[in-house]
């Protein structure tokens, strides 16, 4: 194993990780920007207020992106079984 494929393995690796963990991210991100700007516009300064929110939109996002985020580890995991015996040479 060369250490060039090490460093694409580990890139891959970090574009898959940032891919999957993205929608999920933006969609907590937005929903607590709203929250933020929401409790600055009313004064309410409930530090709870902003978690079922954030958890419902979660929901929603791992819904609406959770075929594609499996497809993607699938076809992740699939390739890099598949090219076992090429990087073991």
């Amino acid at each position: 194993m060369t250490p060039e494929a090490v460093l694409d393995l580990g890139n891959e690796a970090l574009y898959l990780t940032m891919s999957l963990a993205g929608p999920l991210l933006l969609s907590a991100l937005a929903v607590g920007l709203l929250i933020g700007v929401f409790q600055a516009a009313t004064q309410i300064q409930e530090m709870t207020l902003s978690f079922i929110p954030k958890l419902m939109a979660l929901v929603f996002a791992l819904l609406l992106a959770g075929p594609w985020m499996l497809g993607l580890l699938q076809d992740y995991t699939i390739n890099l079984y598949t090219s076992v015996p090429e990087l073991l040479r």
